[in-house]
């Protein structure tokens, strides 16, 4: 993936978006498979050794989201978790090796609940990638572009790439991909039963929304954020003037959030043989 895509061929619609993710994680290894590895990520690195990567990928992407939709929002999240933890190196797709005491990325408590489907999708397009373009070494890249092609499973929405660090807006934007898929009980129970330690509701969530706890977040300003980081998001005067813009104006937020992606995709993917490997079976190191 590129830290710097600003040009006209590098918009993606919002199904595009998760293309774009599923390639980040695939491109984590696969940026040392070169002998001179470029100092920045390119969009077209696979230009001329697998010129049809996106469309594979796009293929395996709408397959994998019709068959369970689910698997758009758990890349997403699969994405968040490895970029987050010492960059985008697709480690989060690591097993633990049996009877060893070091814990492996992917079952450290934090990221237990992953699920199955977002580490399933990687597979299938690393393995179609790999039977079409012989040779070819991905594990990150899928990740960082299956974003993309999420994104144009959502809609028509366009997105341009850019570059640049995360800042308090993206973290707004990006926290918006909650709206998407499904939030675990544990991630707002304490909100329902003993917010604080106070034994009671959190006070800030509407009381319809404590009743019935639909598990969608239509309005944080009417009270009804899911996730308290969310709806903390809504109420602090630092960021809810970006929650409220981005509330009226959809087009804004999907072109934001692709911008906020793929700076996220950006975060310390490691280049050359020196700082990574390359991995033929995603979940095992060499």
């Amino acid at each position: 993936m590129s830290s710097s895509c600003s040009s006209p061929s590098s918009s993606f619609s919002f199904t595009s978006c998760l293309t774009i993710m599923l390639l980040l994680i695939l491109y984590s290894t696969s940026a040392i498979c070169a002998d001179k590895p470029h100092r920045q990520l390119s969009v077209d690195y696979y230009a001329k050794s697998c010129p049809q990567l996106e469309q594979l990928i796009g293929s395996i992407t709408s397959q994998q989201f019709k068959e369970e939709p689910i698997s758009g929002p758990a890349t997403i999240r699969l994405f968040f978790h490895d970029c987050f933890v010492e960059g985008c190196d697709a480690s989060i797709t690591i097993k633990s090796k049996q009877g060893s005491k070091m814990l492996a990325e992917k079952d450290a408590p934090d990221n237990k609940d992953l699920r199955e489907e977002g580490f399933e999708s990687v597979r299938k397009a690393k393995a179609l990638v790999e039977s079409k373009c012989p040779g070819l070494c991905l594990v990150l890249t899928y990740l960082q572009l299956k974003p993309e092609i999420m994104s144009i499973w959502q809609g028509v929405h366009t997105i341009k790439l850019r570059r640049g660090g995360l800042t308090l807006e993206d973290l707004v934007v990006l926290s918006g991909a909650h709206t998407f898929g499904y939030a675990h009980c544990q991630s707002f129970e304490s909100r329902l039963y003993d917010y604080r330690g106070s034994k009671q509701p959190d006070p800030l969530m509407d009381p319809r929304l404590l009743r019935a706890l639909r598990m969608s977040c239509p309005h944080y300003e009417a009270k009804l954020g899911l996730l308290a980081s969310d709806q903390a998001l809504a109420l602090d005067p630092r960021t809810k003037p970006i929650v409220q813009a981005y509330a009226k104006d959809k087009a804004k937020f999907f072109q934001a959030f692709g911008v906020a992606m793929e700076k996220m995709g950006s975060i310390g993917v490691k280049r050359g043989r020196k700082h990574g490997e390359k991995r033929k079976d995603c979940s095992m190191h060499m």
